[in-house]
């Protein structure tokens, strides 16, 4: 199992409409993360910057490129773009980080 972490991008003005929706996250893409393996998966938000942290546990041979061609996902995408910064895909935009520390 590997921790991954990454940053993403919120439009400013967004932050209540994105907790909203991720408090009532669609059934079917909490299924469909949870059958690639996603786990502990949480996001936190930077009031000051905008910017979103994001922290999961996955299999070690997660397939992220395989993910992200799901048609739920793509939908997901989409019914959030609006409040995201994006890529031309519609998915997030998004930045890996490098993990430095780990306490167990």
């Amino acid at each position: 199992m590997s921790q991954k972490g990454f940053l993403m991008y919120l439009k400013a003005g967004a932050e209540n409409e994105y907790k909203k929706r991720h408090e009532k996250l669609w059934p079917e893409l909490e299924s469909l993360l949870k059958s690639y393996g996603i786990s502990n998966y949480s996001i936190f938000l930077d009031t000051d910057t905008h910017i979103l942290f994001a922290c999961l546990y996955c299999p070690d041979d997660f397939d992220q490129a395989a993910l992200t061609q799901e048609p739920i996902m793509q939908k997901w995408w989409i019914y959030m773009e609006e409040l995201m910064e994006t890529e031309t895909n519609k998915a997030p935009k998004t930045k890996d980080l490098k993990e430095m520390f780990y306490l167990k």
